[in-house]
């Protein structure tokens, strides 16, 4: 089953149990006695898809995807709906770039392979960054990371108790210092080292604080000057319970640098995990990550095919 395997099916699961059974419970209910797609179902329908946060505009674009397809096909059964959802959901992520991300034992594009990571205090971004690092390393990758967070007081500290974790090394100046001079220093130090990720960490920054996110761009500058095509992925961090307002958070974020993915965390604490869909419909936007947990291996790659399953299936 590649890196889907059973147990990791199973903890996706189980990460996404709250939204599973409010949409299951809402879906039977509605479609109790129905032996037709009507306008008072699709109505129903469409008020069950906002309230698990798949926003509106993506619960239109199903709405109305259901809609022509109930022209041409017969409709009986709970169950013939629940295909007709993850049928539409899962063609509406296609739209979104490419299916997931590399395996993290595949060979990369390049070397060292530069990953800048961004999002909001709270978000979930030191340890996407630790987990990402844990996953590398075990896949047998040399694993760098560069700790430009040097607005926030003790997030050096964090990430160096994160970094001897995942047994990889972290290069930092300590709060004050340039975060852009932190990732040359890295990068440097990566090309040196033979190294084969490096994982930049960056200030929780305020979506609403331009010269802050001006900030990310001088970052960026600065480490095309030893590597030329770096960053090669930048990827936002999102919290999953925060809703709607990641959505804004993430239209912010593009205005200021070229995010070529997301990572969602959180998906365990809330019952609206539709925004993963709401997120890549609306940005277009590929999730590349999700969080469904605490533990190292609740930290996935993103495989539509079974997130579909794992929010809608039995």
């Amino acid at each position: 089953m590649g890196f889907f395997d059973k147990f990791k099916i199973s903890r996706l699961k189980e990460g996404l149990g709250k939204t599973r059974e409010t949409l299951r419970e809402k879906l039977s209910f509605i479609t109790q006695g129905k032996t037709e797609i009507d306008d008072e179902f699709l109505e129903e329908l469409e008020t069950i898809l906002v309230a698990a946060d798949v926003g509106v505009e993506t619960t239109l674009g199903i709405v109305d995807a259901i809609t022509e397809r109930a022209k041409k096909e017969t409709y009986r059964s709970e169950e013939e709906l629940n295909r007709m959802l993850m049928d539409e959901i899962q063609l509406m992520l296609t739209e979104t770039g490419e299916e997931h991300p590399l395996d993290f034992d595949a060979r990369l594009p390049a070397k060292p392979y530069v990953i800048l990571i961004v999002g909001v205090n709270g978000a979930g971004k030191t340890t996407s960054i630790a987990k990402l690092a844990h996953h590398y390393e075990k896949a047998g990758k040399k694993v760098m990371i560069a700790a430009a967070d040097t607005f926030r007081a003790a997030a050096y500290e964090q990430l160096k108790i994160w970094a001897d974790r995942a047994g990889v090394p972290l290069i930092g100046q300590g709060q004050g210092a340039d975060p852009a001079s932190v990732v040359f220093d890295a990068v440097s130090a990566a090309v040196a080292r033979n190294s084969d990720v490096v994982l930049v960490d960056t200030a929780g920054r305020l979506h609403n604080k331009s010269h802050l996110m001006e900030e990310l761009a001088k970052i960026m500058r600065v480490a095309k000057k030893k590597i030329p095509e770096a960053p090669h992925e930048v990827l936002l961090v999102l919290d999953g319970t925060t809703g709607q307002n990641a959505v804004m958070q993430a239209r912010e974020f593009t205005k200021f640098v070229h995010v070529t993915g997301l990572i969602v965390t959180k998906l365990d604490g809330t019952s609206k995990g539709g925004i993963v869909l709401s997120i890549s419909r609306e940005l277009n936007l590929p999730v590349k990550y999700i969080g469904v947990g605490e533990k190292i291996d609740d930290f996935q790659l993103f495989d539509r095919e079974k997130f579909v399953e794992a929010l809608l299936g039995r």
